[in-house]
């Protein structure tokens, strides 16, 4: 194998120009991830990773799917496996990953985090980067903050349940010795998941502790989802999360949802017409709860889950058997945002789409509600999930483009469980740097760098710092 690397300082940057612009404007800027599933819990005892299949392999579904196309058997996956066992198994996937994003992942963590960029991850190099690694592991620089430090992260947002204490949130807040900001963001799905009533009414009874209010009627369930949004937003939170099939926006009158709520509380399962009903209901007044609050709002569409049902009686849920779904999306999202719209309460708006179908959908819908006084107040999100790689990425910033303004896009996001996933934000950049500098070469745009470089300052941080107010 030859000893140059792989991961250069021009990967993926094609031009001059493109190389310039991510040089000189990009690279250095600090990380704003404003969503992730990062627990907050190992930020706030700053948790040290035993090894590199711990840190690297558990949760980390991309991997596990490639593995399994791979004939790895589950135990090496989510299984009983050594991590060494794990870590093994991997290192003999990643030659067969070639042309799909794992392959650049995997090289830009190794080398960005862990210095490691004369040599490729196979089965030959394997117990070299795993004793590297493990032992870097164990220094303090490579705990949980001192790996948000490494990658420059300003900001950070979890994902949270409105039944969270947010007690390690409160207690990252007081420490000042620790200056990355660790926000929670409030994700109530499981507060329109009428479907089954069993498990619905467990929630909401967790939900009634929280709040300390007695739920009695959907009147006094709004007031405690109101106490509990009161708490996230003293708590530091911004943001909200919608994990959707597809947008919910029936007709229904409030006396039906009354009817309705009463109903699941007594243990009856609803009929699919009044299931479509509550959770269009539910979706407004979470619409109006982050208006009020002058928070930002996110729908993740168009990912069915869990779609292997032995697989999820067996391991349960986020395992890699999540899939693109073709709903019916463009008709029921306009009317929600619609019906905000009209009250004068449509809250600053993310739309990320999982079907590469809809991106020209998305770009165009946000059009339709910039209301002329917030700058970008609708985003079409950051390529999603399975388009989270390079040409996802291209063909989310053209939509935009041709349909909207990448000036204003608010830039890159990790969704990710993983510490060591913010090399993504770099791809990014490089990505987002390679496609105008092209542009730049090929007279499509003015060879003007102070001009097309402050845009791709705006895009990779400025855009978020504003439009979150994470300065504030």
């Amino acid at each position: 194998m030859s000893k140059r690397a792989f991961i250069t300082e021009d990967f993926l940057l094609q031009t001059p120009a493109a190389r310039r612009l991510y040089h000189d404007y990009a690279a250095a800027l600090p990380v704003i991830d404003y969503h992730s599933h990062l627990p907050p819990e190992q930020i706030a005892r700053d948790h040290r990773f035993g090894n590199l299949a711990e840190i690297w392999l558990s949760g980390d579904h991309y991997k596990w799917r490639a593995m399994r196309a791979c004939g790895v058997d589950e135990r090496f996956c989510t299984g009983s496996a050594s991590g060494w066992e794990k870590f093994q198994k991997w290192a003999e996937t990643v030659p067969q990953t070639l042309r799909n994003p794992l392959y650049h992942w995997t090289h830009l963590e190794l080398q960005r985090i862990f210095g490691i960029g004369d040599r490729l991850l196979n089965p030959r190099t394997a117990k070299g980067i795993w004793e590297e690694c493990s032992a870097k592991l164990a220094r303090p620089e490579f705990s949980c903050r001192g790996l948000l430090r490494r990658m420059k992260v300003e900001v950070v947002c979890t994902t949270d349940d409105p039944t969270d204490s947010l007690e390690h949130h409160k207690a990252l807040a007081e420490d000042t010795s620790f200056r990355v900001r660790v926000l929670p963001a409030w994700r109530p799905s499981k507060g329109m998941a009428i479907e089954s009533p069993k498990t619905f009414n467990v929630w909401v009874d967790r939900l009634a502790t929280a709040a300390d209010l007695h739920v009695k009627d959907f009147a006094s369930y709004l007031d405690a989802l109101r106490r509990r949004h009161d708490h996230f937003h003293d708590t530091g939170c911004r943001l909200s999360d919608h994990a959707l099939d597809t947008v919910y926006a029936e007709d229904y009158a409030e006396a039906e949802i009354k009817a309705i709520f009463a109903k699941v509380r007594r243990g009856r399962k609803p009929d699919a017409a009044e299931a479509l009903k509550f959770k269009s209901a539910m979706l407004h007044e979470f619409g109006l709860m982050d208006f009020e609050k002058g928070w930002v709002q996110q729908f993740h569409l168009g990912a069915p889950r869990n779609v292997n049902s032995r697989r999820f009686d067996e391991i349960g849920p986020d395992a890699g058997f999540d899939t693109i779904g073709d709903f019916e999306i463009g008709r029921p999202l306009a009317r929600l945002l619609d019906r905000l719209d009209l009250k004068g309460r449509l809250a600053k708006t993310i739309l990320y789409n999982a079907n590469p179908a809809d991106n020209e959908l998305f770009a165009a819908m946000i059009g339709n509600f910039q209301d002329g006084r917030v700058p970008g107040k609708m985003q079409f999100g950051s390529a999603w999930w399975f388009l989270d790689q390079k040409n996802g990425m291209e063909r989310q910033i053209e939509a935009l483009s041709n349909i909207g303004l990448l000036s204003r896009f608010i830039g890159m996001t990790t969704d990710s469980r993983s510490f060591l996933s913010y090399p993504r934000h770099e791809y990014f950049r490089r990505i987002l740097c390679n496609i105008l500098g092209g542009e730049i070469e090929s007279g499509l745009i003015p060879r003007d760098m102070p001009l097309v470089g402050g845009m791709v300052k705006d895009i990779c941080h400025g855009n978020a710092q504003a439009y979150f107010g994470f300065s504030a």
